[in-house]
């Protein structure tokens, strides 16, 4: 995969004429040069259906007079540049106004993503219908035609679907056609078809081309269904409503199963589809940097305006951000995570799957926990239940773990080995919620019968001065039961309700002690709210300053220690090939404006920043990239630190490495 990519959305109706009239090849050439653009994702056929060449499995946009797609490809190939062929699979406007039996339908016969035909948008096409013949019919013809350096096919996945044909299938097979559990095995079986027969027609004309089938979401836990790819594009849009934390959670995840992957973001000021919306060029600089950080390539998302004329102002401002990124690419290439603690993703465990286990929703609790990493400067992974957990130090269960018994069993044979856990709120507890199945030396009384209620640490909580804090998740009691009490749980008066109120939120502390907040065992540290989920929504400093003190208390030599503000953010790459570590560092202070949008505009340089990264290893140099600049450096027998005299968006920091143990003396 290459690392400047460009996604050149061509979604182009039927009603609007002379397409492509204004393109030439030379405006073409001079815009991705422009750009520093090395990769190209140009469209074969839309989500309107339409095909942007000549086309037999298609049909060719009524008002398109020449192949557009080709003379595309020969115009980014001539340069230099690779260009990935887009097909839409889940959507074809055309097909779908002529074939609405191929529609897929919700429980109430509903069309999915518009409602019926009164109303402007796209119908999504099942692919247990004869659809999925033709749209391998516009793959197997455009991979024929065409010299695509890979294939990227749009909307698709596991589809829940009541059509005709997916509750047919149910009534052969004996199930009931209402019964979602019964049908998950249909639409799960859909799907694997689909990319089964995909990849047998790709390789039957290009054996081995690169494809990946996208669903706007790669689903944590399901290395299966990641694995139908030959890579991975995390789709990404921080002002689509995703905000600057949602690419963090999703690459953390991604880099742990050993796949080629991209971070997509989009130059648009709000989300897909938006003509003449353009965010400031500094936003674009710190999404290619996050994206190099986590050890993957970039790809920002434009759309060809029908005439065919490529955005001066687009390609002048993506090439804002993919200059640093083409003289920064020498060190993102084959790297390796570092990571201290792995998050246990709530979406790895089936909680999504299941009824909420309690009031509210667990939704929040991966984010919520994001966040507080990310803020504490803590390294480390998002993680499902295959991944080997030993190569940790602590494990997070956040809010909404229930233990089962290959799970318990997983976990007791991570802590004998000398691994820590955090459980938050409902984690550990068996799957009735009835009792701990891992020991945090407390005992499970039930549900706290108190909502809001509040927080008293028994520790100097960060900045914060000695008080009780109200906490607004649902809490489990406990009694301690051999373990060392770190804050405790003091209850309100009552509960607010229609007899019995006070004042405008909540009732207040009542100073009476309501069993154990936070305990620590030989196992771990167990905090009896879901703090995280309350992170998500609250944000209440409190609820990070208690775990970033469980963590740090579990983790008494950090693999990384920084002064880097809250905004900031820290990784640590490894390029094995080259023995030398990659020590990331970005900051920015995103706003909100306009209905939840998260902008960045103004950067803020920061000064004399201190990293201090633990190695054994001896470090023969330490210097900035891609700048080549060396910095004063000095090396002990735990740690190699340093002083980075200033951070403006993206630092890369190299720490270059000997083959053998450090044993010299302080430079």
């Amino acid at each position: 995969m290459r690392f400047r990519q460009v996604h050149l959305d061509f979604h182009t109706s039927e009603a609007i004429a002379s397409i492509g009239a204004a393109f030439k090849k030379e405006q073409f050439q001079h815009m991705l040069k422009l750009g520093h653009v090395d990769s190209i994702t140009l469209f074969s056929k839309c989500h309107h259906g339409w095909a942007y060449h000549p086309s037999e499995a298609s049909e060719i946009h009524p008002g398109l007079r020449f192949d557009l797609l080709g003379a595309q490809i020969e115009a980014a190939h001539e340069i230099g540049v690779k260009t990935p062929v887009y097909l839409s699979g889940g959507l074809d406007e055309r097909l779908a106004r002529a074939h609405p039996e191929w529609l897929i339908r919700d429980r109430d016969d509903a069309t999915t993503w518009t409602k019926g035909y009164n109303e402007p948008g796209y119908h999504e096409l099942c692919l247990n219908s004869p659809y999925l013949d033709v749209l391998l019919s516009q793959v197997r013809e455009t991979l024929s035609r065409y010299d695509a350096d890979s294939l990227f096919i749009d909307i698709v996945g596991v589809r829940e679907c009541y059509c005709h044909t997916c509750i047919e299938a149910a009534r052969i097979e004996g199930k009931g056609r209402r019964d979602k559990e019964a049908l998950l095995a249909i639409w799960e079986r859909t799907f694997a078809v689909y990319t089964a027969k995909v990849r047998e027609t790709v390789d039957a004309i290009k054996p081995g081309l690169p494809v990946f089938h996208n669903g706007g979401h790669i689903r944590r836990g399901r290395r299966d269904l990641a694995r139908m790819n030959s890579h991975l594009e995390l789709e990404s849009l921080p002002t689509g409503g995703g905000g600057y934390d949602h690419f963090p959670l999703s690459a953390r995840y991604a880099q742990t199963l050993g796949m080629d992957y991209l971070g997509m973001t989009g130059k648009f000021h709000t989300a897909w589809g938006e003509f003449g919306g353009y965010k400031h060029p500094n936003a674009l600089r710190y999404e290619a940097a996050l994206s190099l950080a986590h050890g993957a390539r970039v790809s920002i998302g434009d759309q060809l305006h029908p005439s065919g004329l490529m955005d001066e102002a687009t390609y002048g401002l993506i090439g804002e951000a993919y200059r640093e990124v083409e003289s920064k690419q020498e060190w993102c290439t084959a790297v390796h995570a570092i990571a201290d603690v792995a998050l246990l993703t709530l979406e790895a465990t089936g909680v999504h799957a299941r009824a909420h286990i309690e009031k509210g929703t667990a939704a929040g609790s991966d984010a919520g926990a994001i966040r507080i990493l990310l803020e504490g400067n803590f390294l480390f992974d998002v993680v499902d239940l295959e991944q080997d957990f030993s190569v940790y130090r602590v494990i997070i269960l956040p809010d909404y773990v229930p233990v089962g018994e290959e799970l318990r069993v997983k976990l007791e044979q991570y802590i004998r080995r000398g691994g820590k856990l955090l459980a938050t709120g409902w984690s550990g507890l068996d799957e009735q919620g009835e009792q701990f199945l891992l020991d945090f030396g407390v005992k499970h009384e039930g549900l706290n019968p108190y909502r809001p209620d509040y927080f008293r640490p028994l520790f100097q909580p960060g900045k914060l001065g000695k008080a009780s804090f109200v906490f607004y998740s649902q809490g489990q009691r406990v009694s301690l039961s051999g373990g060392t009490e770190l804050g405790q749980r003091e209850d309100p008066y009552f509960n607010r309700d229609a007899n019995r109120f006070c004042s405008h939120l909540h009732t207040p502390n009542s100073e009476a002690y309501g069993g154990p907040g936070m305990a620590e065992s030989a196992s771990g540290i167990y905090i009896a709210w879901n703090v995280f989920d309350d992170y998500a929504s609250k944000g209440s400093l409190i609820l990070k300053e208690a775990v970033v003190f469980a963590l740090n208390r579990l983790l008494p030599t950090k693999t990384l220690v920084t002064n880097l503000p809250a905004q900031g953010m820290v990784t640590l790459q490894e390029q094995r090939e080259h023995h030398r570590i990659i020590n990331h560092l970005l900051y920015v202070s995103p706003v909100r404006r306009g209905d939840g949008i998260e902008v960045i505009e103004d950067i803020i340089p920061l000064r004399n920043i201190q990293v201090s990264i633990r190695t054994d290893r001896a470090v023969t140099s330490v210097y900035l990239a891609p700048q080549m600049t060396p910095l004063l450096y000095r090396q002990d027998r735990e740690a190699v630190s340093y002083s980075l005299p200033e951070l403006e968006c993206h630092q890369m920091v190299v720490i270059a490495l000997a083959d053998e143990q450090w044993s010299g003396s302080a430079q």
